[in-house]
């Protein structure tokens, strides 16, 4: 039978039951409303007729006149009309002589008699229909009473079944369904082996039919991938192992999944030992894997005794993302995706390393090998110059102008590849010392002084009184400014203006160079601090070795303090560094 029809029936069954109840109660009710209306109808008129004929006798004299006696009359007439009890007709026709006898007779005597037999009758009359009503009242109190009961069974009846369908109608709909999502949820825990079994002859057989279908095929891809899987995994593995890098997996739980020989090699672990160890626990025993999951700094080069020598490797650590298919609570936002853990990668680097420090090495060795000769060149340009010499024209004079900008210009870019080689090799040294940031800047600004006179430039400073003192090297320091000046110098129109600005902010005291010349693409700001980078140009301005800034972030970071810029198109640029103040 199908469900629609199971439906139908089990409502209808429903509708049969409420129209039965409802027709008891009807008819029983209907029952004691005819009841009561007899009591009304037949005996109530009767009393009324009564107390009318009574009230004439009462208040009236003997004979009656015309009006009283047709008022006796007409309630005469009608009680005559209104039989309804055994000896009531015999008492209406004594009740008619009677009063024929009032009316006719001269005696007094004998209307007295007439008036008393008139009075006993209708005092007769009276008790008949009481008696009649007591007795109405009592069947009607037994019918009610019947009607009562059986509306009371009926009702009964009607709950119990009712009640019982309600508890087990919904069952036959809901217990397929709980069982349906049961086994969904199986399903998705990858459990194939389940099976539904309905025995009725109905959508839900048919359902599980198909269901059990679906299962069997979702077992056999199951079974035919799984070979697939674990080949892939195999290969997978292999990869891994082959690779140049040192390689660890964990997944999210901190345990480890994988790692390669070289990985197990450099940590000295044995790799067959530690799969599935918890990495927590292998990082209290082994300090070079705990700066591999736990790195102290954000220096992602780690220096290891390998291959019998010391090697460089380059930290990388990449979370494996995964899409997320398993249950979540109803309180909780449904995430697409969640970690399926970490991979830890070492790359050798050493041989970048080794590289990088030959290129340091030559270009400290280029640049201190180059001073001596443009020490050279300095020198026998002042003897030029000088009149004991001999006098020059004007074309000789230009020439030597044009060398001694050339040779101060390569004078600054060797000093500033020495200064670069310093810091690649650790060699800086700096000369701390407690002094006034106004001492600094002073510094700086006498040594572009000169240069800002040439192109009628305004340096203006604008500097807290009683600012803090800042632990620095002064010469370092005073180099950076000036470095900021020489730019704001180069790249601002003549009879501008360069604002100097030094205050205290929080526990820092900021130093920054304000030009108003063309300013700097925001594209170019990420990388100015880069090295060897230079900033395009229009050809009217000379740039320099792109080593300047670079250099200049060094010595402020070494001074742990910060440095950045703020630029804009057509707004100038503003070059900023802070230093700490001396507690």
């Amino acid at each position: 039978m199908k469900i629609k029809t199971k439906l139908r029936l089990g409502f209808g069954f429903l509708f049969i039951i409420v129209l039965s109840f409802g027709l008891i109660a009807l008819f029983f009710l209907n029952e004691l409303s005819d009841k009561s209306k007899v009591i009304l109808k037949d005996n109530y008129k009767s009393l009324k007729y009564v107390s009318a004929m009574r009230n004439v006798l009462d208040e009236n004299i003997y004979p009656l006149n015309t009006n009283q006696a047709g008022i006796f009359e007409e309630n005469l007439k009608l009680e005559g009309q209104n039989i309804t009890e055994p000896g009531e007709r015999t008492a209406v026709q004594k009740l008619e002589n009677s009063f024929k006898t009032l009316q006719t007779t001269p005696s007094v005597d004998t209307r007295q008699r007439a008036v008393k037999d008139l009075r006993s009758l209708l005092q007769n009359i009276e008790e008949l229909n009481m008696k009649a009503i007591y007795a109405k009242n009592e069947l009607a109190n037994e019918a009610s009473g019947r009607a009562n009961l059986y509306i009371m069974i009926a009702a009964t009846l009607s709950f119990i079944i009712l009640f019982t369908f309600i508890v087990n109608f919904p069952g036959f709909v809901a217990n397929p369904l709980a069982e349906f999502s049961a086994a969904i949820r199986g399903i998705s825990r990858k459990n194939y082996k389940q099976r539904l079994h309905f025995e009725n002859d109905d959508e839900f057989t048919e359902l599980a039919n198909a269901f059990n279908g679906m299962v069997v095929k979702l077992n056999e891809w199951e079974n035919s991938n799984l070979s697939k899987i674990k080949s892939e995994k195999l290969r997978i593995e292999a990869i891994i192992a082959q690779m140049q890098d040192a390689i660890i997996g964990l997944n999210e739980k901190g345990e480890v999944l994988f790692l390669n020989h070289l990985a197990a090699k450099l940590i000295n672990l044995d790799e067959q030992k530690i799969i599935g160890q918890n990495v927590a626990e292998l990082i209290k025993k082994n300090e070079l894997l705990k700066r591999i999951i736990k790195p102290e700094t954000a220096d992602k080069t780690l220096k290891i005794y390998a291959d019998e020598k010391e090697s460089y490797f380059l930290l990388e650590n990449r979370e494996i993302v995964i899409p997320n298919y398993e249950e979540q609570d109803d309180t909780t936002l449904i995430e697409s995706s969640k970690s399926a853990g970490s991979v830890y990668i070492l790359k050798n680097i050493t041989q970048f390393k080794e590289l990088d420090e030959a290129k340091t090495n030559f270009i400290a060795t280029v640049s201190h090998e180059l001073k001596t000769p443009l020490s050279s060149i300095k020198m026998s340009l002042k003897l030029l110059n000088d009149e004991r010499v001999g006098s020059m024209n004007e074309e000789q004079n230009q020439l030597l102008i044009h060398i001694k900008e050339d040779s101060d210009r390569l004078l600054k870019i060797t000093s500033e590849l020495l200064d670069l080689s310093q810091v690649e090799t650790g060699n800086l040294k700096l000369t701390f010392a407690v002094t006034k940031p106004e001492d600094i800047v002073q510094y700086a600004i006498d040594a572009v002084k000169f240069q800002a006179e040439q192109k009628a430039i305004k340096l203006e400073l604008n500097c807290d009184t009683n600012l803090p003192k800042v632990n620095a090297d002064i010469q370092k320091t005073a180099w950076v400014l000036v470095n900021f000046l020489s730019n704001a110098l180069r790249y601002s129109a003549e009879k501008s203006k360069v604002i100097i600005d030094v205050f205290q902010k929080d526990k820092f005291i900021q130093f920054s160079v304000q030009d108003y010349g063309k300013g700097i693409d925001e594209k170019y700001q990420k990388r100015l601090f880069d090295r060897y980078f230079q900033v395009p140009t229009d050809g009217q301005n000379k740039s320099g070795s792109g080593l300047g800034l670079a250099i200049s972030k060094d010595f402020i970071e070494a001074e742990e303090g910060k440095i950045w810029v703020v630029s804009a198109i057509g707004e100038g640029s503003k070059f900023c560094f802070t230093l700490p103040i001396v507690e």
